[in-house]
């Protein structure tokens, strides 16, 4: 447990690495880095939301340790997201990159999902969760809102194949399923029985 989560934060680097690589052999860079780290994005936000199904299903409390690292990765992969979205692709133009954002809805909703990581980001630590209590919680539940905006973005983005998409679309209703009431006395009563 004690080298776990350096472990996971080398792991969580290497997509970033493989999407370095690649980005200099791809023959659109810019498009095939923008791509790639919202989809990596997407991936961290998905994983993050599994944690908490994760750890009723298991048992296994202590995967609860990893939520915020994984959540951090998430806005760390979408900073980049759309870091190559105003630099390269816009040039920090604000004229350009508001037109984008008006005028393409796949662009207005993963702008609105960035800015709403924003603020989860900068209140992901203990001095936060001490100050902000009962709010923190209540602001932190912006994270769905954040998954189903990525998703649709996504979804917007793709103009022909929907297969993947569609794919973060099921997972993203599972793990929203999940969490409903109902679920959750399924998951402590299967729980109850394994003990």
């Amino acid at each position: 447990m004690r080298f776990s989560k350096p472990i996971l934060f080398i792991a969580c680097l290497l997509p970033l690495l493989w999407i370095a690589i690649a980005t200099g052999q791809a023959v659109n860079p810019i498009e095939f880095l923008t791509r790639q780290t919202g989809t990596w994005a997407l991936n961290f936000l998905m994983i993050t939301l599994s944690i908490t199904p994760l750890r009723r299903l298991t048992g296994y409390g202590k995967l609860l340790l990893y939520r915020r690292m994984l959540g951090l990765y998430v806005f760390f992969y979408a900073f980049i997201h759309a870091f190559t979205f105003f630099v390269f692709d816009h040039g920090l133009d604000p004229a350009a990159i508001w037109h984008d954002v008006i005028k393409r809805p796949f662009v207005t909703v993963g702008f609105l999902a960035f800015l709403l990581l924003i603020p989860l980001t900068a209140t992901s630590n203990q001095a936060a969760i001490k100050k902000l209590k009962r709010q923190w919680q209540k602001l932190h539940k912006l994270v769905y809102l954040i998954a189903s905006l990525g998703v649709l973005h996504y979804l917007w983005l793709v103009k022909k194949d929907l297969t993947t998409p569609l794919i973060y679309a099921g997972i993203l209703a599972i793990l929203f399923l999940m969490r409903t009431p109902f679920a959750r006395r399924f998951d402590k009563a299967k729980l109850q029985k394994n003990l």
